[in-house]
């Protein structure tokens, strides 16, 4: 048998508040838009950023409510941790000219912004708010963020805490 795998992690900052809506069907999805960078020093010395932006889908569905802890715990400027699959659509715009889109589909969403950082709005010191699709929804877990421990955001290891 055949296997693959098509698996994303991101840990990034949102670029905008989620954009929430509500398909025809009644189902709720969020859109975030969340930005990775990397740096590094150039031949000649000089240092060096690039900015990607990842399009990220979280949906209400099988029991999960990532677009409803998206639409109330997130805010422009949250680091979140990101996990979910790539998925690329086409479609034909008005004019018949096709366009094509890549996105993350979220399986999992972890909040990464301490208190300070979140505003009042947040869940606790140091507590990370974690949702999973099909995992049954959202929980509050007291313990430390990535924050505390900045080295494993090095973008040089590999090797990653969680």
């Amino acid at each position: 048998m055949s296997r693959s795998l098509n698996k994303v992690m991101l840990i990034g900052n949102l670029g905008a508040d989620p954009e929430v809506r509500s398909t025809n069907n009644g189902s709720r999805v969020a859109t975030l838009s969340v930005a990775t960078s990397r740096q590094w020093t150039g031949q000649s010395g000089e240092k060096q950023e690039k900015t990607e932006w990842h399009r990220v889908i979280c949906w209400n569905n099988k029991g999960s409510g990532l677009a409803d802890i998206a639409e109330k715990y997130l805010k422009k400027g949250d680091k979140v941790y990101i996990e979910g699959r790539v998925e690329y659509r086409t479609w034909e715009d008005r004019e018949k000219q096709t366009r094509y889109v890549t996105e993350i589909i979220a399986r999992e969403l972890i909040m990464l912004s301490s208190k300070g950082e979140r505003g009042e709005r947040g869940v606790g010191e140091g507590a990370k708010v974690a949702a999973r699709a099909g995992g049954g929804g959202a929980t509050s877990e007291g313990k430390e963020s990535l924050d505390a421990f900045p080295e494993a955001l090095d973008e040089e290891d590999d090797d990653l805490p969680f």
